[in-house]
């Protein structure tokens, strides 16, 4: 009984994690099947779940809207594969337009799609709610990286081989003159910054990004102060298997809040069939651990299952 009590708390996310088990449930409604002094112990011992009540164990609203989450991640995940591609971006946007901190998924699309991939996107934003994307980044989104986040969704980036080196060294020490003269705060503001993150080819870019560490010693998101949107616009650009890794790893951590718990089925759903192997690789570089133990170790049911899929486990 005790083994089985708490296999049926675990199937519940009781110990943590993402998803629930759902065979384990199916399993116990099988045994404790007319048996309600079985359910009725289990709801004494799960005090996390229950709270005695007079001569009732009361569900928890707050570990039932907990549950609603888990239950419906093996949903989302799901429905986020069978979907478009670009329906898929398009909503994600759309989705964090009226959030706290909407540049993490803005930047990301923007930065890490190929241009054809980001113009289809925008395309389904515009069917799915009548505005562009452009437009409702700038009218809902007030915040000092407003002009940098318009540049990005409104770029079509050359994707051709060719890279003036002559301009992106140029660029390089142009941005570290704008960067020493203006000061980590205002440089999210600065037209300079914003032309060249927001015109040049990824390719540029990361030969403009090379020729700054040669140049000062130091790759250049260590001279962006807090600006993150702009530490993320130039990883995304310049590292994005590194940035892919680093978001699903704050996923598994310890109190992570529910946007960055949020960005594991979007990172692996939108990564699964583009670079995944590479993001696989660099995660065991950075973390010394195989990306698939920690699904196994953090997740549950047929969500975990879902995700070891979707990497190639």
């Amino acid at each position: 009984m005790a083994d089985e009590t708490l296999s049926l708390k675990k199937a519940f996310s009781g110990h943590g994690g993402f998803g629930v088990d759902e065979t384990t449930m199916a399993a116990m409604v099988t045994k404790w099947r007319k048996q309600p002094d079985q359910k009725s112990r289990f709801r004494s011992d799960f005090s996390g779940f229950f709270t005695k009540i007079g001569s009732i164990e009361k569900c928890e609203d707050d570990y039932l809207l907990r549950l609603k989450t888990e239950f419906s991640r093996f949903k989302n995940i799901m429905v986020l594969w069978l979907m478009h591609t670009w329906e898929r971006d398009a909503r994600w946007m759309h989705h964090v337009m009226h959030k706290s901190y909407p540049f993490t998924v803005i930047v990301e699309i923007a930065c890490t799609r190929t241009s054809e991939e980001l113009l289809g996107a925008k395309r389904a934003y515009q069917a799915l709610f009548n505005h562009s994307v452009e437009e409702d980044v700038a009218y809902h989104i007030k915040e000092s990286y407003s002009k940098l986040l318009v540049g990005l969704v409104s770029s079509f980036r050359y994707e051709g081989p060719q890279v003036d080196n002559d301009m992106a060294k140029w660029e390089a020490k142009a941005l570290g003159n704008v960067i020493k003269s203006s000061g980590s705060g205002k440089l999210i503001q600065n037209e300079e910054v914003i032309r060249i993150l927001t015109t040049r080819s990824k390719r540029h870019l990361k030969a403009t990004f090379k020729h700054y560490k040669e140049l000062h010693g130091k790759p250049i998101e260590e001279d962006l102060g807090a600006n993150l949107c702009l530490q993320e616009t130039v990883k995304c650009i310049d590292k994005p298997a590194k940035y892919f890794s680093e978001a699903i790893n704050i996923a598994f951590k310890e109190g992570a809040d529910k946007p960055s718990k949020l960005s594991l089925t979007r990172v692996i759903i939108s990564r699964a069939d583009v670079d995944m192997e590479e993001i696989k690789e660099t995660y065991h570089k950075q973390f010394g651990v195989k990306l698939e133990d920690m699904i196994t170790k953090n997740t549950h049911g047929h969500y975990k299952d879902t995700l070891l899929t979707l990497i190639g486990k």
